[in-house]
């Protein structure tokens, strides 16, 4: 799918969580495994705080002048809020079952883990179709909506490692 050269940054971090996503969501019932998908996902969302910043303050800034004339616009920042919020809800519940009876985050992703194969599963699939959603219809609409200057504002928004030179702007 051709993308606007302003969200190619966010395109490329999209990617990584499909694939993350897709893992995750067959990860077998067995510690070993369900530690492996959870660092996996737990280190995507963490890798992934600056890429929501932008789409929540950024993004959501540029499309609110349309959310009440454009019903499109209106549906997908419901789903985008409601999205993200699952997300960080989910992800900030198998951190605190992760820690310990001191209150302190374990060391150990397998022995005494207390994330479970279901959370794993879980997490992987809103993250799945999370993504899929921004990738076909969120983008699509901001690509619609957005001025060159606010798209531009997206890609200096984006962290350096992901641009490739030739979307320089």
């Amino acid at each position: 799918m051709k993308r606007a050269n302003q969200l190619q940054p966010l395109s490329r971090q999209h990617h990584l969580g499909l694939h993350v996503g897709r893992h995750a969501k067959e990860c077998a019932d067995n510690p070993q495994e369900i530690a492996e998908h959870w660092q996996a996902l737990s280190s995507y969302m963490s890798d992934m705080r600056n890429h929501f910043k932008i789409e929540d303050n950024l993004i959501v800034d540029a499309l609110l002048p349309h959310q009440s004339t454009q019903p499109d616009v209106a549906s997908a920042l419901e789903t985008l809020e409601e999205q993200h919020q699952q997300l960080n809800d989910l992800t900030a519940e198998i951190h605190a079952s992760q820690a310990n009876k001191d209150g302190q985050p374990t060391d150990s992703l397998v022995t005494d883990s207390v994330v479970t194969v279901d959370q794993v599963r879980q997490l992987a699939n809103l993250l799945y179709d999370h993504v899929r959603f921004e990738e076909r219809e969120l983008f699509p609409i901001v690509e619609k909506y957005l001025t060159e200057d606010e798209l531009n504002a997206v890609y200096n928004a984006s962290p350096d490692d992901i641009k490739h030179l030739d979307e320089r702007r």
